[in-house]
């Protein structure tokens, strides 16, 4: 079959947070660019829903928005429970679960066989849950995983004690379902060589089911900005803070070291807990006055706080991609990222970006000193950031070759290939 009409394409994303996060980037880039070619892009989501461009249009798939920025945990009364679905959504969360990639699966599952002819294809977001396996056995699919969340789980069992461990692994209970789901998908995307080879690892999946298509930066905003002047010592790193995966708290240390021998600031953009773990941290490495965090900005303001950096940090611990550290690149903004999961492979070796060990809060801090001394070290690495960019990593690029993969997936199930790949044991 070949790409010779607009496809009626229905993209799944369980939450899609508008500024932060990468469900809610990769649902709104690329719907956006998939519209632009012409094919017909409906996104079925639950809440916080996503921000979209013209030319796509937004079903939402409501849930109980049980994890509201405004009202955290707190359920609706009896009464405003609509269906099985929604009691299966507070039980499982009273009982310190996390129900919504499963309880989004079933809703969609059930507003898909309502709506079969609409669609041609459907592409999930990395939602993986059960009702995942009906609506592939109604309509072509195709999911987009960005990495295994095993590893999120392993990382932050590590760094957790006592009861917090038994409360952590509950919450992630929902990640054992997603490896069952995973293993009888037919096709599934994934950003990176190294993403793909931790999918098929920790999920056990088949690597012949896996086809890597790298993700990529909007390159309206986020490109070089000679408007816009770098302020001597700032560093900027985009992150969620109190995640220890995102390696936050190394890149405090880091940048406590380097306070004490020259003058630096610190923009983190995101919202950390008040007294959680890395608002504790701030006080107690005495960093209250050269440590900001920022949060809800739009890309513009995003862009032009990347561009006015002399260096980026992504500290990350584990990276299936690494939207920040491609953004960072495109605003030529010199980076320091962590030898950690993809991040090899999204800075390359062409001098776009410096490596360092993660954890190493040592090695963070001697990069970071060497480049805020060096001017031309920093302008030569602008230079070969953006020009990586610009050779690989477009939203164009990624649609086009997104929308391939869905042809692929229509012919094969018209002709019944592909199948249900064999079961792992």
């Amino acid at each position: 079959m070949a790409l010779d009409r607009p496809l009626r394409i229905a993209l799944l994303s369980y939450r899609s947070k508008p500024h932060c996060g990468g469900q809610g980037v990769y649902v709104r880039h690329l719907s956006r660019e998939l519209a632009a070619l012409g094919h017909q892009v409906r996104v079925l989501s639950g809440q916080p829903y996503p921000v979209l461009d013209d030319g796509v249009a937004l079903d939402r798939i409501a849930s109980l928005d049980l994890y509201n920025d405004a009202h955290p945990f707190q359920a609706p009364p009896f009464r405003e429970w609509r269906d099985w679905i929604d009691a299966l959504e507070v039980a499982t969360m009273w009982t310190a679960g996390f129900p919504e990639p499963l309880t989004f699966s079933l809703r969609a599952l059930r507003e898909l066989r309502a709506r079969r002819d609409e669609f041609d294809v459907v592409h999930d977001n990395q939602t993986l849950g059960y009702g995942l396996l009906g609506v592939q056995a109604i309509l072509p699919l195709v999911t987009t995983i960005h990495h295994p969340i095993t590893i999120d789980r392993r990382i932050e069992l590590e760094s957790a004690s006592g009861w917090q461990r038994l409360s952590k692994r509950r919450w992630y209970g929902f990640v054992t379902m997603q490896g069952r789901v995973a293993r009888r998908l037919r096709s599934i995307l994934v950003p990176s060589r190294s993403s793909a080879e931790d999918v098929s690892r920790e999920f056990r999946v088949r690597p012949s089911a896996i086809d890597v298509v790298p993700l990529g930066v909007d390159t309206r905003f986020f490109r070089p900005r000679r408007d816009v002047t770098r302020v001597p010592g700032r560093i900027v790193c985009v992150a969620s803070a109190d995640s220890p995966l995102k390696g936050v708290g190394v890149l405090l240390r880091a940048v406590a070291k380097l306070a004490t021998e020259r003058d630096v600031e610190l923009t983190v953009v995101s919202r950390p807990q008040p007294g959680g773990p890395t608002d504790r941290l701030v006080d107690e490495l005495s960093l209250r006055d050269r440590v900001t965090f920022v949060s809800g900005i739009v890309d513009t303001e995003l862009a032009c706080l990347l561009s006015s950096a002399q260096v980026a940090v992504v500290p990350s611990l584990y990276e299936g991609f690494s939207l920040p550290a491609v953004e960072a690149m495109a605003t030529a903004t010199p980076l320091v990222a962590s030898r950690a999961g993809a991040l090899p492979e999204v800075v390359g070796e062409d001098g776009a970006g410096r490596l360092v060990p993660p954890g190493d809060a040592e090695a963070l801090s001697a990069a970071l000193a060497e480049l805020l001394d060096n001017d031309a070290a920093r302008a030569r690495m602008s230079e070969a950031a953006w020009r990586r960019v610009q050779e690989r990593f477009t939203w164009r690029a990624v649609a086009e070759a997104t929308a391939r993969h869905y042809v692929s997936a229509i012919e094969a199930a018209r002709h019944g290939r592909a199948g249900r790949p064999a079961p792992t044991p």
